[in-house]
């Protein structure tokens, strides 16, 4: 059995404390690493698709909480109606998604992602889903689950804080 001693601790500045606070820390930089590696890589999606990396982040929007209108989608990406007009052109030229009126309200229009574009982005998006599968297999279903609660609450926490800089 390790010696535990006093500074070993979870008293205030033992080495306990120090080591959660490393481990923080550690995880912290990890996530920032993901976000410029995710970042890097949905800049190449999006020049492989000749749109921009906001129109990926849209489309995906799109994808998951389909069919949405316009002013859900601004609420849920945080983008200016108008910036968001010009993304759903592009995303509409390019194929992506359809504008159909909404049938509750034929004023109101609704947004769909074209499934006879997913092939495409699947196949770019293929090499990183590949390597998820890999990394994840290693992985226990407990410790899974703790996976993803983490990144669930990650997730909603920047969403938040989203939200927050959008409003002022």
């Amino acid at each position: 059995m390790p010696d535990v001693s006093s500074d070993q601790t979870d008293s205030p500045g033992g080495a306990a404390d120090r080591g959660q606070r490393r481990l923080k820390a550690a995880v912290k930089e990890s996530m920032r690493e993901l976000s410029v590696q995710l970042s890097l890589l949905n800049a190449q999606v999006s020049a492989h698709l000749k749109l921009k990396e906001a129109d990926i982040d849209c489309l995906d929007v799109i994808t998951r909480y389909e069919p949405i209108s316009p002013s859900a989608l601004a609420r849920r990406t945080g983008l200016h109606p108008a910036t968001l007009t010009g993304i759903l052109d592009r995303l509409e030229r390019g194929g992506f998604i359809s504008r159909e009126r909404n049938p509750a309200d034929r004023r109101a229009v609704l947004i769909r992602a074209r499934r006879e574009r997913s092939a495409q982005i699947y196949r770019l998006y293929g090499g990183m889903n590949g390597a998820m599968d890999g990394i994840l297999g290693r992985y226990a279903e407990a410790e899974l689950e703790v996976l993803a609660d983490f990144l669930r609450r990650t997730a909603q926490a920047g969403q938040a804080a989203t939200v927050a800089l959008a409003a002022d």
